[in-house]
This record gives C-alpha cells, structure tokens and sequence, in this order.
C-alpha cells in the first residue's frame, strides 16, 4: 500500500510548520483536499475527514469576522474530527487562534508561500497525491510519447522495443520509460506510464550499452510521464498469420481495470516498424476524431454500385 505523510507535502511544496511538528508523519490516505466551508456553519453530513483540510482566504476571512466565543466552537466542531493537517494559504496572517486549536488537538497546520493563490495550490496539490496514492503496477517493455500520445512497447526480450525506441527518438518522440515501466491507475478510465525513477532517462540497448538520452540528444528525448493510448506488442513475423481486412476488431489490453487499445505489429527484416508505430498512433487519433478510413472506403464503393 502506498504510503503518503504530511511531511512528505512539506518537504515538496516547501511548506511552512506553525504546528504540530511532532505530528508530521501522520498518513495521508485520501488524494483529495478539501475547503471546509459547511462544516463551519455547522453542517458535517459529509465531512471528509480523512483528506487534507485548506483554509484559503474565503475561510480565514469568516473566521476573523466571527466573535471569540462563535470562533472558538467553530474551529472546536473541526479540530476535533482529526483530519491530517491544515494547510493556510495566500499568506494568511492572525491564525494564533487556529495554532491553539491545532496545538492543543496535536494537529498539524502548515502554510503556504504567499505568492500562490489557493485555487494554484489545490490543483497541483491533488494532482500530487493523485499521483502518489494511485495504484500501481510494473510492467516489461518500453514507454514512449508519440504526437503527444503515450504508447506502451511490449514483447519477448531480445525482440527490438528498446532499438525501436531509440529510432523513434531520432525521428523527434520522447522516451519516457525502458526495461521497467511503472502504470498508475489515475481514473477508471485513464493510465499514466511512468519510470521508476533508478531508469530515469536511460536506454538500454544491446552491443551498445546504456545511453542516457537527454545526454545525448537533449531534454527534447526524454519526458517524465505521459497517459498511456495504445498498447503494442512486437512479435516475430509469422507467415500467412497476417490478413489484409480494411479494419480489424478493436483489441484490448486490461491494466488494473481500464481497457487500452491493443495492436499486435509483427517483425520482418525490412519492415519500418518505428513509421508503422506513427501510422497506429496518428490512425488512432482519427478515431478519436470520429474518422475511419475503412468507412469512407465503403462509402466510396456503395457509390459505384
């Protein structure tokens, strides 16, 4: 199970400890903040208590407007349902009412740099624990970004995803991941692949050895994570297995639930297997589009006769 703490969010967002520092490995278990502003009307049918709590300026505004005695049973109705921490952002001054609380709970209250607005730091902060907390699964094979795609390489080993890999990134497509591919699941319907952080940026092919590709070809070779389109396998030829049908039946590939898009391209010597990877990818971005070339083909022939 993946393990996320309030420390780990001070150490990556640089944030400042006015509390609690005793309490900074406290779990994380839920990828999603939240801004109290029911419950301090008193309204907690469906307070996320497991989540991050944000108090931006809307809510530290309110709290300043309220008498010491309505403040005090505000914040005590909140603290005492123990969320992780607090975080205060947009530079809020005059929390030593709110430091009590949190002190006194030994809940931890963190604040942001002034600079960023509350709106900036909930979004990249959800989008790290989304990151963080998802699950997870390694994969063999090779990751690369393609148009702006991601499309996950597989095979036998010895097969040629890591030379194909390395031909696409002479024709201008990024790596992001060789050998170990690491798939989170971000949504029941979206997959990020990523690498596992010791293969960051390295090529493994074989006579020659390990490249480090943004070295070699700069930070254009190589990028850190990208959703994941289209999955293909590299097989070796095998005659008369292939057949000439306008368009195939849509194949998947299942990981953790969601379904990818499945292609099978066999080997051959002379086969331009990295401008048949650009053909699928721009081929499935049509689809996407709502084109299909086999349909306007019939068309076409429907016409003549």
């Amino acid at each position: 199970m993946k393990i996320l703490t309030v420390d780990d969010l001070v150490r990556k967002f640089s944030l400042k400890i006015l509390t609690g520092d005793n309490k900074l490995k406290q779990q994380i278990k839920q990828p999603r903040s939240h801004r109290p502003g029911l419950e301090f009307v008193g309204h907690f049918d469906f307070f996320p208590t497991e989540r991050v709590q944000i108090l931006g300026r809307k809510e530290i505004t309110y709290l300043h407007k309220l008498s010491i005695d309505e403040r005090q049973m505000r914040i005590g109705n909140i603290v005492k349902y123990h969320p992780p921490c607090f975080i205060v952002t947009a530079g809020q001054e005059g929390l030593t009412y709110l430091t009590q609380y949190c002190k006194e709970e030994g809940i931890p209250l963190l604040c942001t740099n002034e600079h960023q607005t509350t709106s900036e730091f909930i979004t990249t902060l959800d989008d790290f624990m989304l990151k963080t907390l998802a699950p997870e699964i390694a994969v063999h094979g090779v990751c690369i970004n393609v148009y702006g795609m991601g499309i996950l390489l597989r095979g036998n080993s010895g097969v040629g995803k890591s030379e194909t890999a390395h031909t696409m990134i002479g024709r201008g497509h990024r790596l992001v991941a060789d050998d170990i591919v690491v798939l989170k699941k971000l949504s029941p319907r979206t997959i990020l692949g990523t690498h596992d952080g010791k293969t960051k940026e390295f090529l493994a092919l074989r006579s020659i050895g390990l490249l480090n590709v943004v070295r070699l070809y700069g930070r254009k070779a190589f990028q850190d994570e990208t959703r994941i389109a289209l999955d293909i396998e590299l097989t070796k030829w095998q005659k008369n297995s292939l057949n000439n049908e306008l368009d195939h039946e849509p194949k998947y590939t299942e990981y953790m639930g969601v379904q990818i898009p499945h292609i099978e391209i066999q080997l051959q010597p002379g086969r331009d297997v990295a401008g048949l990877i650009e053909a699928a990818a721009n081929n499935w971005l049509l689809k996407q589009q709502g084109y299909s070339a086999a349909e306007e083909f019939m068309r076409r022939l429907e016409t003549d006769f």
